[in-house]
């Protein structure tokens, strides 16, 4: 009995840790149950199955960063570079998770997947390590996370989204924990965070407002001017690299038209400029939102989540604001100035299809805020999960955007066959590198007959390693056909372009049933 005693005095000792290690299953159980469903495994998601284009890039400078230290091929828009390097517009600070990932354990279809399930998992432990919620609070935080399949498809993906997902979580915990008992290792681990962060994407600023809140408590003018200087080499550094490391995009990544507003008009039509902005552009957010409710349009969805989170955030800090139950409230109050801010961005900055995925990173951290709100009863949180459920289950109609690519048999022959002719026919040129020679145009879309059709970018998955992809508008390759700089050029089959370069009498190296690869005059003669 006595030894019996000491066991559950240990358990009860490392009950913490305990905890952890469960809740850090949870992310690996939603993928595999994700799967099951489908009767699959995680083993047999595969990435150029999808529909988001956005993974080749992040996929293949990844691959090139591992093997070369950069890409030696450009890759860009219209032909466009980088001033310096061979990256596309995003910066590469981005994926940096994978690229150590890639050099612990190499680098394939199936790496980025498992490295955004690691990163899930890890942040989920040191959440629970840090904060130590109770077990009805974990029981909540299953709730939301099970209920927000949005999670589980970007961690069975090519995209670096779980990055920041992680990130933010990890770092609202690090808050948290430092409100508990003050370290200067745990404010230290918050700025070297938040500017990671902000280097990665530049509206996740706003999570290092906290730690410049309790530097400038802890030691007043001091605080001040270390703060200052934190932002400083931060704001300078995601210049210079966007600058200088970043191509050239087909428009603008940021519309900036509402400082413009203030330079060329003065303050006050500046500020009037962007409050009729925020007006006009939040009426259209709201009826997104709306559609998203009832067709399961998927930005729409996003919208309504988004929305859902901020309300009941909104509502529990209004409520413990004049019960006095202070405990967790600033980082409620917090994280609703993080809302307001990555909501006045995506009205003022983005378009809205594209800025409504921003919108996911600020979701997860209020989900796991929500689910540390001391509450008797679980009406808030089971609204959310119950809000989710309808709108990414009921409501979604959209396979492009929420189901999970899994391995299919002509992908895998096809992509067979173009690897082979890949391989015989681009032969990578690393004199000179980063340089034209290897680069391939990517046409994104083009007319077939009377349709518009998306160019088929699969295959280019098996490109070599090191190879630049230029993704491209048919109109500036109709206008450059005889100067274009890159070696190879990807067309869709039976589409205008693809006539164009039988009429110029560019040799063609490979096609199949949706693609069709051309050598260009430069390297052909």
């Amino acid at each position: 009995m006595e030894r019996l005693k000491r066991a559950f005095a240990r358990i009860e000792k490392y009950q913490v840790i305990w905890k952890a290690l469960i809740m850090a299953c949870l992310p690996l159980l939603c993928c595999i149950v994700a799967c099951a469903a489908q009767g699959r495994t995680i083993g047999e998601v595969y990435i150029p199955a999808g529909e988001w284009n956005d993974e080749l890039f992040y996929f293949k400078q990844v691959e090139s960063i591992i093997n070369f230290g950069y890409p030696q091929g450009y890759f860009g828009f219209n032909e466009s570079h980088a001033l310096i390097g061979s990256f596309a517009a995003w910066s590469p600070v981005l994926v940096f998770p994978w690229i150590i990932w890639g050099l612990l354990f190499g680098w394939n279809l199936s790496a980025p997947i498992y490295c955004n399930i690691f990163l899930m998992m890890l942040a989920m432990f040191l959440f629970v390590w840090l904060v130590k919620p109770g077990r009805k609070q974990l029981g909540i935080l299953t709730l939301l996370f099970v209920s927000f399949p949005p999670l589980t498809r970007y961690m069975l993906s090519g995209m670096p989204e779980c990055i920041c997902f992680a990130m933010v979580i990890i770092v609202l915990a690090l808050n948290i924990s430092y409100q508990e008992k003050e370290h200067v290792a745990k404010l230290v681990l918050l700025f070297v965070m938040t500017s990671a962060m902000t280097l990665m994407r530049p509206y996740l600023f706003v999570f290092m407002l906290l730690p410049i809140y309790y530097w400038i408590r802890r030691k007043k003018w001091m605080g001040a001017a270390g703060s200052a200087a934190v932002v400083g080499v931060t704001v300078t550094g995601y210049a210079l690299v966007n600058i200088y490391f970043g191509a050239e995009y087909f428009v603008p990544l940021f519309d900036v038209t509402w400082a413009r507003a203030f330079v060329e008009q003065g303050f006050f039509a500046g500020v009037k400029f962007i409050l009729y902005q925020i007006w006009h552009e939040g009426i259209r957010f709201f009826r997104l939102l709306i559609e998203g409710i009832r067709s399961g349009l998927y930005w729409g969805e996003y919208f309504a989540a988004f929305t859902t989170v901020a309300v009941v955030l909104l509502i529990q800090s209004v409520r413990d604001w004049f019960q006095k139950e202070l405990k967790g409230l600033t980082i409620r109050l917090y994280l609703l100035i993080c809302f307001a801010g990555i909501w006045a961005a995506v009205l003022l900055m983005y378009n809205m299809q594209d800025g409504s995925k921003h919108l996911l990173t600020f979701i997860v951290a209020g989900i796991f805020a929500v689910s540390l709100m001391e509450t008797r009863y679980f009406k808030k949180p089971v609204a959310i999960a119950a809000v989710f459920v309808f709108l990414f289950t009921a409501t979604s109609t959209d396979p492009y955007e929420h189901q999970v690519p899994f391995v299919k048999e002509d992908l895998t022959e096809r992509g067979e066959y173009w690897q082979e002719i890949f391989a015989k026919e681009c032969v990578l040129i690393e004199e000179n590198a980063p340089n034209y020679d290897n680069v391939m145009i990517w046409i994104f879309s083009d007319k077939v007959g009377e349709a518009s059709v998306l160019t088929p970018y699969q295959m280019l998955y098996q490109l070599p390693e090191g190879y630049g992809i230029s993704c491209c508008y048919a109109d500036y390759v109709k206008k450059n056909i005889d100067v274009l700089q890159s070696s190879f050029l990807a067309v869709a089959v039976d589409g205008e372009i693809d006539q164009l370069c039988r009429e110029k009498e560019l040799r063609e190296i490979g096609r199949d049933e949706g693609l069709v690869v051309y050598e260009l005059w430069r390297k052909a003669k």
